[in-house]
């Protein structure tokens, strides 16, 4: 993994983000959209998604794109961002390895690709997950593809790139995209296991601060996320 070192946008910027979200649909990042509103740092928030997000606030709009492969076909729309919180993503779950890898890797990956041309200095978060297999060669193969992701991610000429591994996250007030098998669990998590779950506040918070002012490691664990998200 090379080793980066990032400087923070500047001052004219700091209370002016302007950022590109996917996976709005998504309980990450519909709790990381809603983070982003409340934030008086960012000033726009462009969500790209297949389907539409029932919102209306002055920061935010969106472009609905079926297909992410095609995000080129936008280069117009799509300049100027200060940052991209990559939130997207699949569960495993009955999937071919062939199509996790196209999904999570070679659609991310060409979205992003796309981005890098069009804005060199913007900061892009990928969120990824606990137990992801940097070496790419371990037994479970959404970790193994989860890990070559980021390991190309961190090859591309951003001015930062930081892959998220949240453990178990609970959501922000407001959120409706919560899956019902984890809403019984929700409220106790924090007092059972607060060393490894993080509220979508503070998932939101560290990518912010990712753009304003960096990070020591491109991997982010979650006591890296803690850190960042107070």
């Amino acid at each position: 993994m090379r080793k980066l070192t990032f400087q923070p946008l500047p001052q004219k910027n700091a209370m002016g983000l302007k950022i590109i979200l996917t996976g709005t649909t998504g309980m990450v990042g519909e709790g990381v959209l809603l983070e982003c509103l409340e934030n008086d740092q960012v000033s726009e928030v462009l969500s790209i998604s297949r389907r539409p997000y029932a919102i209306s606030h002055p920061k935010y709009s969106e472009l609905l794109l079926s297909d992410f492969m095609q995000i080129d076909a936008h280069r117009d729309r799509l300049r100027g961002f200060d940052a991209c919180f990559y939130c997207a993503g699949v569960s495993s779950i009955g999937m071919s390895e062939a199509d996790y890898t196209h999904i999570t890797l070679t659609t991310t990956l060409r979205f992003a690709q796309v981005l890098a041309k069009l804005n060199p200095e913007m900061v892009f978060d990928f969120v990824t997950g606990a137990l992801t297999d940097s070496s790419e060669q371990g037994r479970s193969m959404w970790a193994r593809v989860k890990g070559k992701t980021e390991n190309e991610l961190m090859k591309l000429p951003f001015r930062g790139q930081y892959n998220f591994r949240p453990g178990l996250m609970t959501p922000v007030k407001g959120q409706k995209n919560v899956k019902g098998i984890f809403k019984p669990f929700i409220a106790i998590l924090p007092f059972f296991m607060p060393k490894k779950t993080l509220s979508l506040h503070e998932v939101g918070r560290a990518m912010i601060r990712t753009v304003t002012e960096g990070y020591s490691k491109q991997v982010l664990e979650v006591p890296d996320i803690k850190v960042l998200g107070v």
